[in-house]
Formats: structure tokens, sequence, C-alpha cells
């Protein structure tokens, strides 16, 4: 049963946003973007911004000046200074490299034509079936590598969505964590950023979900404390689809940041009161910061928004 989440119980909150530039700013991006940042600021918290360009290959030109000048638009304020991960490639090889030399990492040959045909994870990847777990087959060279996945289940209480349970080693496999084209795997990235940034508790869309317990189990090979986490529900098109690039969302409407923003508190299960929007910008977030409450947040994980779709 939800409650009015505590975060990290006592200790200075720290949470944060972190956006990947595949495209700009939508409807979606910012009710993960308006909770996470109410969250930490209800609790006298820290908010940070990252941008997730580790993956440049997704990465579109000019699509993260252009979150972050809508975030202003829109009111944000962020505490520090923007972190970019295609700066932080030296972090991820440290972290990498300790697993390394505790045996936890594996070469793979494996290509992804040769998984094809191996068994859907939650998230709709391909669960890894072993095939070089225990070295490689004659005459291949490593082309990923992968964490070793010990036995066992990951449990997280979730702010929003209870209590989530996952055998990582049976539901998704040995996942890689540096990738054939040599960039490290978003699931290590985040967790080194989390980590060496001090955040307590992440709050971000339910699409995130099924990542979670990956990353829980980074975090503890690792020796780096875990967050409280909290899934919020996602926006979806009339079809159902998660509003993405792939998706074609459109950006969102800064011309009128209060309405968007008070549309945003709505979805959450904020109630906003009738007008606000009207009393300007400052007046809504000085609104949102006083009465925001995660345990009023839907614990539905999609939730449709034509209007925005």
């Amino acid at each position: 049963m939800k409650s009015d989440w505590e975060g990290a119980g006592g200790a200075l909150v720290v949470g944060r946003f972190a956006p990947s530039p595949s495209g700009p700013l939508h409807f979606g991006s910012l009710v993960a973007a308006l909770g996470s940042c109410l969250s930490a600021r209800r609790q006298s918290g820290r908010w940070l911004l990252r941008i997730e360009d580790v993956d440049t290959p997704r990465t579109v030109a000019g699509a993260a000046e252009g979150i972050l000048h809508t975030l202003e638009r829109f009111g944000f304020e962020w505490d520090g200074p923007v972190v970019w991960q295609s700066t932080r490639t030296a972090a991820y090889r440290e972290a990498f490299a300790r697993l390394q030399a505790e045996g936890r990492v594996f070469g793979c040959a494996c290509t992804r034509k040769e998984m094809a045909d191996s068994a859907l994870a939650r998230d709709g990847t391909r669960r890894y079936p072993g095939t070089c777990r225990d070295g490689l087959p004659p005459g291949r060279e490593a082309r990923a590598w992968r964490l070793r996945v010990p036995p066992g289940r990951v449990t997280v209480e979730d702010g929003v969505q209870g209590e989530i349970e996952e055998d990582v080693g049976a539901d998704v496999g040995d996942f890689v964590l540096l990738r054939a084209d040599g960039l490290f795997a978003y699931q290590l990235a985040v967790v080194v950023d989390d980590a060496e940034a001090g955040v307590t508790e992440v709050v971000r869309g339910a699409d995130l979900l099924d990542s979670t317990a990956r990353q829980i189990l980074l975090q503890r090979l690792l020796g780096y404390p875990t967050p409280a986490y909290a899934h919020l529900p996602v926006a979806s098109n009339a079809a159902g689809e998660k509003l993405s690039k792939q998706t074609l969302a459109r950006a969102v409407d800064d011309a009128d940041p209060a309405r968007v923003l008070v549309d945003a508190l709505d979805f959450l299960g904020q109630a906003p009161p009738v007008g606000l929007a009207e009393s300007g910008l400052a007046a809504v977030w000085a609104w949102a910061r006083a009465n925001w409450l995660l345990a009023r947040v839907p614990q539905r994980r999609v939730i449709p928004v034509a209007t925005y779709g």
C-alpha cells in the first residue's frame, strides 16, 4: 500500500532527472521531470540533471540543448552543473575493471542474429542463453562483455508500484556491460552516475521499471548504496504506445507552460485546483511544491494522453 514516501528516510534527499537526447522533450518526459523534481523539493532535497548520452548512436544533434531550454522555459531549476554521460567513460571503465578483476564479467561472441530465437525477457529484449558463460566457442572472439549474474531474486519496494521482485538470471540472463561497439551499457553507466552523485531516490517512468532489478544487482556487486525507487505512470498515445521518438511523440508545447504543468500535475493524480494555470507559472510551482504527495500518483503503469500524443 502506498504511503507518503520519505525517500531516503531522514537523510538529505538527492533526486535526479536523466533524459536521453534522442529527441525533444515530450509530455511523458515532462511528467517524469516534474515528479522527480517535486519529490526532492517537497523533502527539502537537491535535484540534479544528467544528460544520458552514453548511447551516442541514438543521440540527436541539438536535442540535449533543446531539452535544457524547454526545462528552463517551464521553470525547472536544478542544483549544480549538468552532468553529461559522454564525458564519464573513465568512471565506467573503472567500475567495469573492478567487476572484471573479481571474475564477474565474461567475454561474449554472440551476435543479435544468433540470439534471435532466444526467449523474450519481460522488457521485450532477448534473454541471454548463456552460450559463452563458460568460455568462448573455438575460433570466436569476444564482441561484448556480460555480467555473470549470480543466482537469487532482487526485491524492491517501489514508492508507487509496490513490491517488485525479479530473478535477474532467470528472466534476463547475463546482461551486457560493455557493448560490441565499445560503448558502456546504460545499466552500468546509470548505476555509476547515481552512486557518484549521491542520489538517494530515483523517481522516473514505469517504462524503466524492468531495469531496476539489474541496477540494484550492480549496486550490490559494486558496494554502492541502493536509492529508493518510485516509478510513475507512463504517458501513451491513443494507440497505447509510450510517447517517444519512435512513436513520433510531439515536442511539448512551451507556449503556455503553466497550463501544461497543470496538465502534468493532473496526470500524476495531484488534483490541482481549477483555474490554477491562469494564476501563472510561479503560482503553479508554488502550489505544486506545497501540495505534492507521491501517495496520490496512480499505480497504473500506462495512461493515455491523446492531447499530447
